[in-house]
């Protein structure tokens, strides 16, 4: 069985003080709900001090980004290494990065090798935009970004990656995906690719998550789908209702 992951996603928000406080007052029924993996990714400037605050808890931090190179002259970058010991998630591949950033399908692949080796856990998001999902091409382009973020990858490894299905048209929109259209994406089109990489069980292993527009009011009928492991959150992760949309998730997946 796949363990189900929740991961909140702060983004650009709240300061070393604020996330501090904020993460103080949910810890205990955060941690308390066992079930299901529970993942924190704050800004990089957080990451110590939650580090030591979540040091005795079952609360894993991830880190928003990082770059693919060991060191080197690359101003305002984060080495793979430099998150040892700071976190065990990074997310990669997200459609902010994609879009304001500029990374590419092969830059997010060799990021997701370079966390692979310092066993780092990549959450590899992938979705499509408005007008690529109503001219219908949001198949082929979800299984072109998915075998080209696991390029390379082995299905003994494969595993240790997390994908996270994350239709832009629905993030921080309100308008979330309906949850069997979802469950289409994630299990025909993005397990289906995982299939043809890895083969049927290694495919049946990985853990896949919905993102866009989650809350706690809607996180049932996600987590009753099928092939849906979890949830990316954006906004949702900073609100005193994190823990029941936690607590509904895994309540879900009974």
């Amino acid at each position: 069985m796949r363990k189900p992951i929740i991961a909140g996603n702060w983004k650009m928000n709240l300061t070393i003080s604020q996330g501090l406080a904020f993460v103080s007052s949910i810890k205990d029924g955060l941690n308390a709900i066992e079930t299901l993996d529970r993942v924190i990714a704050p800004p990089f400037v957080a990451l110590p001090a939650l580090a030591d605050l979540l040091r005795e808890s079952q609360i894993e931090l991830a880190a928003q980004n990082m770059h693919f190179a060991e060191k080197g002259a690359l101003t305002g970058e984060t080495a793979p290494g430099m998150l040892t010991g700071l976190c065990r998630y990074v997310i990669l591949g997200h459609s902010e990065r994609r879009g304001l950033f500029g990374e590419t399908d092969q830059g997010v692949n060799r990021k997701l090798h370079a966390a692979l080796t310092h066993d780092l856990i990549p959450i590899v998001c992938v979705g499509e935009n408005l007008e690529q999902n109503e001219a219908g091409s949001t198949g082929t382009l979800i299984s072109g970004q998915v075998r080209a973020a696991l390029a390379g990858v082995s299905a003994a490894d494969a595993h240790r990656v997390v994908v996270a299905y994350e239709p832009i048209w629905a993030i921080g929109t309100g308008r979330a995906c309906d949850p069997d259209a979802a469950q289409h994406v994630i299990g025909a089109i993005i397990r289906g690719a995982l299939r043809e990489l890895f083969g049927d069980q290694p495919a049946e292993q990985v853990r896949i998550q919905y993102g866009g527009s989650v809350k706690a009011d809607n996180i049932t009928s996600f987590m009753r789908q099928p092939d849906i492991d979890g949830a990316l959150i954006g906004g949702a992760s900073l609100k005193t209702s994190w823990v029941e949309l936690n607590q509904r998730a895994a309540e879900a997946r009974v």
